[in-house]
């Protein structure tokens, strides 16, 4: 053990960390769920533990049936939880599943009430800014104002599985939304919801269509500089999968820009933001995706996807981070501007790296795991500087996240069995 290094939780059980804002803001308290493992969603608690005494505390605990996990914490104080939640009172007809589950947020002090962040309904006509399935992995802008998340549709599923495509989506509190209740399954959100992102059942061999969008973020502290110069204020970098001219999967880095008010949300593009019986929920007014990575003649083509890790942008937004292998088959840090052009290679070592990642607050470094170590990439180099000596395992690939003062890093290792939190002093 690097004398750097401290493990906060000790019980024989899962600690998992989501890949992202899992610190509250003052960099006290680390929040997880306690699902027994990624798969198997039947974690019944949110909970946080205090990165200086271990001190843990029971956030939140689902009735009535429902399971929670996959928790991330607002930027700003006071701290406001946000994870998954899935259906009370579950039965034969309606379980836990991609397409049936919400998101809902709890805010200290008062941490028995969850409020309901996306609202659902799955009776036509369906309601603009209600979703009509289920939301995950519900991350808060840089400012806490709004949130990401990813998507999947009960009314498609219904109709045809392959048409339930992933998609990726945002909440803005641009008003709560009420649709009428003419299911028991449906309910109120207090967020207007939409999805930005367009897929396709069938993309067309070597186009820029995609059949699924995932594993998001969001661009800058306060969005990117366009080539003109003019600021984006919003916007998203996800992973589109594409097919190559030989139809083959290849997933690239994809962008959307997002309206600057929050009333344009509310705008509906060519089609229904809500949705019909044979389409998907739709983006708003003006929101394209753009295609950033063109990797088809690359010896190894497409954004690596194991480890499985989710697109970071720096904080001044120049920057998206994403995996890929390099001529010889190591995956390696790369970057690339929202604005497009060349990917940059950030990294060229001989061992792939093993995890998802972070930028210190301040930028400069990404916190990743490689060679079975924590490690401490410089962005402008490429140099890496271990944070925890080399160990027969490496740390769990699933989370390695700065916290917000950017003095140390959460990560979790496997410990007889069990993944348990740990951080490091940088």
């Amino acid at each position: 053990m690097s004398h750097r290094e401290q493990q906060l939780t000790f019980a024989p059980r899962n600690h998992q960390l989501t890949n992202i804002n899992v610190w509250t803001p003052c960099s006290q308290w680390l929040a997880y769920d306690v699902r027994p493992n990624g798969a198997s969603f039947t974690g019944l608690t949110i909970e946080r533990v205090n990165a200086v005494s271990g001190e843990i505390e029971v956030v939140y605990r689902a009735q009535h049936g429902a399971h929670v996990g996959v928790v991330t914490v607002s930027p700003d104080a006071p701290a406001r939880y946000a994870f998954i939640h899935g259906p009370e009172h579950p039965d034969s007809h309606w379980h836990y599943d991609f397409h049936h589950r919400r998101g809902v947020i709890v805010c200290e002090p008062d941490r028995e009430l969850a409020i309901t962040l996306d609202a659902m309904d799955i009776t036509a006509p369906y309601t603009p800014g209600a979703l009509r399935g289920g939301t995950h992995v519900h991350v808060f802008s840089p400012d806490g104002s709004r949130l990401s998340f990813t998507y999947n549709d009960h009314v498609m599923h219904e109709r045809d599985p392959a048409l339930d495509l992933r998609n990726v989506g945002v909440a803005v509190p641009l008003h709560g939304v009420n649709p009428p209740k003419q299911h028991p399954r449906e309910y109120d959100g207090s967020h207007y919801c939409v999805l930005v992102s367009s897929t396709t059942p069938t993309p067309q061999p070597g186009s820029d269509q995609i059949n699924r969008a995932y594993e998001e973020g969001w661009i800058g502290q306060h969005g990117y500089l366009k080539a003109d110069g003019s600021r984006q204020r919003w916007a998203l970098a996800f992973i589109g999968d594409t097919l190559s001219a030989q139809g083959e999967k290849l997933p690239e880095v994809f962008v959307v820009d997002l309206p600057e008010n929050d009333a344009d949300y509310a705008k509906a593009g060519r089609l229904p933001l809500q949705g019909t019986d044979s389409t998907l929920p739709a983006p708003p007014l003006g929101v394209q995706q753009r295609r950033l990575t063109f990797t088809g003649q690359r010896r190894y083509p497409g954004v690596a996807t194991t480890p499985r890790h989710w697109l970071r942008s720096s904080p001044d937004g120049s920057a998206i981070a994403f995996l890929m292998r390099d001529d010889r088959g190591v995956v390696q840090l790369w970057t690339i501007s929202p604005n497009g052009g060349q990917p940059r290679q950030v990294t060229e070592g001989v061992h792939s790296i093993q995890s998802a990642f972070s930028w210190h607050p301040q930028g400069g470094a990404i916190a990743l795991a490689c060679d079975n170590s924590l490690m401490l990439c410089d962005v402008s180099s490429g140099k890496m500087q271990r944070l925890t000596p080399r160990t027969p395992q490496p740390p769990l690939g699933d989370a390695v996240v700065f916290s917000p003062d950017g003095k140390r890093v959460a990560f979790m290792r496997e410990v007889e069995g069990f993944s348990q939190i740990f951080t490091v002093t940088v």
